[in-house]
């Protein structure tokens, strides 16, 4: 299952009271204050890790603790401190604050950690000659995980055009192929390695959208949050209207939603595609969808395998300019 927004609660460690305490002896009439410090709280940690995919854990679990500080005792021993709470996440999950809305951080980087709850100070002794305080609260708080594939390229397109097909032509990725719209349910990863040129780069397959996708229609707006992180969308059109759709509506449907959702994914660069280009009607259709679409256009056959050499050199050259 694909879990990409998870709400938490987290709960640094309390600090550790300082002691009161006092040298005792037969020889000494007032004994010496040797009270230890408290230990201070654990604090709660979130790092960002590369094999974490999903936030499904975090539907079994919500509340998250760290480990409150020792206190202090006699003979100046300091508590110990308490143990952190590492809590790992996918590498492009947002963490804002529930309470606020107030955004944090975005752990957009393997390995990167950041501290959302931080752990109460220890309270102090009396070993310096004054009173003994308690430890510090820790912090708690509610934290919205809102998670955004990272990944070069972002498949686009209706759903049945042929996404699923391609990204398994084209990558490592294994998804559900079948001849029926929403066949994939959530996104798809898939690693192109092209030996050739030595490039890598990530493709993300996006479960289809439709008209009104924007206001959550069909698997709405849910997934297309995971395209903003990408450098190139590929934008992939059934020519052959496998289902009895237009072409043409199609292709200006989904730049809608793209628009109406962020203008940050309208702007994207755009590679068009034309898909099943081996099937009798493909080939009228592309006539008629030239004539109103005066941009460059890739005629593929997904699953023959045609044509996909010339699209992943136009990727590849669209990815290294982008980096430059």
């Amino acid at each position: 299952m694909f879990i990409d927004t998870a709400k938490i609660r987290v709960k640094a460690g309390a600090g550790g009271n300082g002691c009161n305490s006092f040298f005792r002896d037969n020889r000494v009439e007032h004994g010496k204050a040797n009270g230890g410090d408290g230990g201070s709280g654990g604090n709660v940690i979130l790092r960002a890790d590369k094999d974490i995919y999903t936030l499904l854990d975090f539907q079994f679990r919500r509340h998250f603790k760290a480990v409150s500080g020792r206190h202090g005792s006699s003979n100046d021993k300091v508590g110990a401190r308490g143990q952190d709470c590492l809590i790992r996440v996918p590498v492009g999950t947002l963490v804002t604050e529930g309470g606020t809305g107030c955004f944090l951080r975005d752990m957009g980087t393997h390995g990167l950690e950041v501290i959302v709850a931080r752990g109460g100070e220890g309270g102090k002794g009396n070993c310096r000659n004054r009173e003994a305080t308690p430890g510090e609260a820790g912090e708690e708080r509610e934290l919205v995980l809102d998670l955004k594939l990272i990944a070069d390229v972002g498949l686009i397109g209706y759903p049945n055009a042929g996404k699923s097909t391609l990204i398994s032509k084209i990558s490592n990725a294994t998804p559900k192929i079948a001849n029926y719209p929403f066949t994939t349910r959530a996104p798809q990863l898939g690693v192109v390695r092209r030996p050739d040129d030595d490039t890598e780069f990530i493709v993300a397959d996006i479960p289809g959208l439709i008209a009104g996708a924007h206001e959550g229609r069909g698997l709405g707006d849910r997934f297309l949050k995971h395209v903003e992180r990408t450098q190139v969308l590929v934008h992939l059109v059934d020519m052959a209207g496998v289902d009895g759709r237009d072409p043409i509506e199609d292709y200006d449907v989904i730049n809608k939603e793209l628009e109406s959702f962020s203008r940050v994914l309208a702007e994207k660069k755009q590679i068009l595609v034309a898909n099943k280009m081996d099937l009798e009607a493909a080939g009228d259709n592309l006539k008629r969808f030239r004539e109103m679409v005066k941009r460059r256009i890739f005629e593929i056959s997904a699953l023959e395998g045609k044509g996909l050499e010339a699209l992943l050199e136009e990727i590849t050259e669209c990815l290294t300019e982008d980096r430059r």
